[in-house]
């Protein structure tokens, strides 16, 4: 993390860090038939399939008679591929051969703790593939006899981390909360009065088993609850879990749970949650984050369009591009006033919004919606 340090002075001074983090993501491919391969030639390879990382394409080459014609009879090569095109990138790479014995001896080439050697920093025009790896990655002699071939059978498994960079302004956003309802939050559909009234219990649809937990350590004790403590797992981000609970506060009617989830949220708010946040408070009708969300995206465009959720985002409220849009316009108005200048022929007001509300090519007067290949 490289953070732009200094006190303020006044009331007229600002602050901002600059933060580099990665986006990691994994892709286990096996090689079947492998005596198979053997003998299609120097320079051909077998392809997995794509996989998207950060919001680029890859794709793993196996080359099983090198891939050079020099190393053709001694070494088996293997590379990562960058698939994605006009992309400008970095990322670090792991490639991990995998002993099929159950001894764990695996074979690992890694780039992850060596982050000052860039794996890869490419340029890509048109379709030119850029590709990080080995070509003498395994002795081929060595390879037929040891543990990592298995019944004519190669594993192997990659992960890349794709560096991104993001810039946090003060967090001047924030969400206020109503003071203690805890009495009234004892709903009577928990009791078992809703519905028929012999019933001993409550059937409740479309809530995890998780979630409702926590709705209820909260009526009971009216605080946030602590979902380690409740899930017993760290797979799960808070942020995921906190727009579910707000989601179920929303439903059964907890209006002062809703807004300590909202303002949860608001600290949380992040280029791979905004969008998600974004859907999910215009859905549920929280105004106060949906401009924080909105505020926070018009300012971080580029590596938001690139998360999982803007995806989702275009396909399920492709109205809050308009909005999105407008916010960007005025940002970009304010920061003209603060600084005087005009953005670069590169600003990201190149987006144009299409008949369908997608995010159209810059420059194409037909709207042609730009399709992104997002996990």
């Amino acid at each position: 993390m490289i953070v732009n340090c200094g006190e303020p002075n006044n009331a007229l001074d600002s602050s901002s860090r600059s933060i580099n983090e990665t986006v990691n993501g994994s892709h286990h491919f096996t090689i079947r038939g492998y005596s198979l391969a053997k003998g299609m030639g120097p320079g051909k390879y077998i392809s997995s399939d794509t996989f998207s990382i950060g919001g680029y394409e890859w794709a793993i080459y196996f080359y099983p008679d090198g891939k050079n014609p020099e190393d053709s009879s001694m070494y088996v090569s293997v590379f990562i591929a960058l698939a994605s095109e006009g992309t400008d990138v970095r990322a670090l790479f792991e490639l991990t051969l995998l002993d099929q014995s159950g001894k764990g001896k695996h074979k690992v080439h890694s780039h992850f703790d060596r982050a000052g050697e860039w794996a890869l920093h490419a340029q890509i025009q048109g379709k030119h593939v850029v590709m990080w790896g080995y070509k003498r990655f395994f002795r081929r002699t060595s390879l037929e006899t040891s543990d990592f071939l298995k019944d004519d059978c190669l594993s192997m498994h990659c992960t890349v981390g794709v560096v991104r960079t993001r810039v946090e302004g003060p967090k001047l956003y924030s969400v206020p909360i109503p003071p203690s309802d805890m009495g009234q939050s004892l709903k009577a559909q928990f009791f078992g009065l809703v519905g028929n009234p012999n019933s001993d219990k409550v059937e409740l649809e479309d809530v995890e088993p998780s979630i409702f937990k926590a709705l209820l350590q909260f009526i009971y004790s009216d605080e946030l609850p602590d979902f380690h403590e409740i899930i017993g797992s760290t797979s799960t981000s808070s942020a995921i879990m906190m727009q579910h609970l707000l989601a179920a506060a929303d439903r059964f009617g907890l209006d002062r749970l809703k807004q300590l989830c909202e303002a949860k949220l608001c600290e949380e708010v992040s280029a791979d949650t905004v969008a998600t946040t974004l859907s999910l408070a215009e859905q549920h009708h929280c105004p106060q984050l949906k401009a924080i969300c909105l505020k926070f995206a018009a300012t971080n465009l580029g590596v938001v369009m690139q998360s999982v959720g803007f995806r989702h985002l275009e396909q399920s409220c492709p109205s809050l591009l308009s909005e999105l849009l407008e916010t960007v316009a005025s940002v970009d108005e304010k920061s003209n006033l603060v600084s005087g200048k005009r953005r670069s022929g590169s600003s990201i007001f190149g987006l144009d919004l299409a008949a369908d509300g997608g995010v159209a090519e810059p420059g194409n007067p037909n709207g042609r919606r730009l399709r992104r290949r997002i996990v």
